[in-house]
């Protein structure tokens, strides 16, 4: 019976459409990210490129935890697919998803 309910999977996707449609347009005005395909992330290009040193800035001044990228890939002939970029786990409710976003668009323009 568990697995045929998927009234609680629709509503799940609908919440997260719903939390990407209102946070990433705010995002999008001050730094490289776009509206994923599917997932439960958005990644964005961490402005000045140091993406280790962005995540660890805004929590410090703005209590906002984001995932440096180069923190969950490994170099790879020279090269580390996560580094510059940030993972931003939409998993809170809406409310709380667009104060962090305005607070990410804080930090960024305060620099």
């Amino acid at each position: 019976a568990a697995w045929g309910d998927e009234d609680h999977v629709v509503a799940n996707r609908n919440l997260y459409r719903a939390k990407f449609a209102q946070v990433t347009p705010l995002l999008a005005g001050v730094m490289d990210v776009a509206l994923p395909d599917a997932g439960f992330y958005l990644w964005a290009g961490a402005p000045g490129g140091d993406d280790v040193a962005f995540a660890l800035q805004l929590l410090a001044q703005y209590n906002v935890t984001v995932l440096p990228g180069s923190l969950l890939a490994r170099e790879a002939g020279g090269v580390n697919p996560g580094a510059g970029r940030i993972r931003m786990a939409l998993v809170a409710g809406v409310d709380e998803c667009l104060e962090a976003a305005q607070r990410i668009v804080s930090f960024i323009q305060a620099r």
